[in-house]
């Protein structure tokens, strides 16, 4: 995806909240770049945190999926850069372990991949539809974001080949302990690609989360349940913005 999936909640958003979308390396407008590797990625969102994080104004760092897995590390990597965390979908291990079943086998992520690389469109398509399934406002969202989505550059092979094997073979369970930033985690209770009982093991792994499972989203509840997700998000905003104490 590109920075076009965050659309729907930027009007919905007071306006003393200042928003700065990112584009992860290869894809929508950075799709000549390129990364290897999710310390590529961590780098990357961490440059674009110090640059736009101002004195005394704390920076909730919010990412999607895969995006979430950079934000966790910057976190854990460089917790100055960042004063909160909002994450989506997202998982510290998105492949099932022993003694873990909140993910999806790795044969999925393979078929995935494949199905991307012989019809990309098609295959974004499909997706989106399949995550506001049942959603009366999502389909009407989805409708006007697909094409904004689609008309924005495909992202280059290399980049989708690496954001996979990120997903496949991150495991971040044991540093989740070391994130001290407050941290909101999003998941949608019908998501198939992030088990939603994960929310179970996260309040034992984390000291500060406040988990919401939005009932019967798949894995992009902040398109199927938009207002809802808006409401959360503020009301995490303004409990922790007075609370935070900035790093400068």
């Amino acid at each position: 995806m590109n920075q076009t999936i965050w659309q729907p909640l930027l009007d919905k958003l007071p306006n003393w909240i200042d928003v700065e979308l990112i584009d992860l390396p290869g894809h929508g407008e950075r799709h000549a770049e390129s990364f290897s590797n999710l310390q590529d990625l961590t780098d990357d969102v961490a440059e674009h945190c110090q640059r736009v994080k101002k004195t005394n104004q704390p920076l909730f760092l919010m990412g999607w999926s895969l995006g979430g897995l950079a934000c966790l590390q910057v976190a854990i990597e460089k917790p100055q850069s960042v004063d909160a965390l909002v994450l989506l979908s997202s998982s510290p291990c998105f492949v099932t372990q022993d003694g873990w079943s909140y993910g999806v086998e790795a044969q999925v992520f393979e078929q995935f991949a494949e199905a991307l690389k012989t019809d990309f469109s098609g295959t974004i398509r499909r997706f989106l539809s399949l995550q506001v399934k049942g959603s009366e406002s999502g389909r009407v969202i989805l409708r006007s974001l697909r094409e904004k989505i689609l008309q924005q550059a495909q992202p280059n092979e290399n980049s989708l080949d690496a954001g996979l094997n990120v997903l496949k073979q991150t495991d971040l369970r044991e540093q989740l302990s070391t994130i001290s930033q407050p941290v909101y985690w999003g998941l949608g209770e019908q998501d198939g690609l992030v088990n939603a009982e994960l929310s179970e093991a996260l309040g034992q792994m984390m000291a500060q989360v406040e988990v919401k499972v939005y009932s019967k989203a798949g894995h992009a509840p902040f398109l199927s349940h938009t207002d809802e997700f808006v409401q959360q998000l503020v009301e995490f905003i303004k409990s922790r913005i007075l609370t935070i104490d900035p790093i400068n």
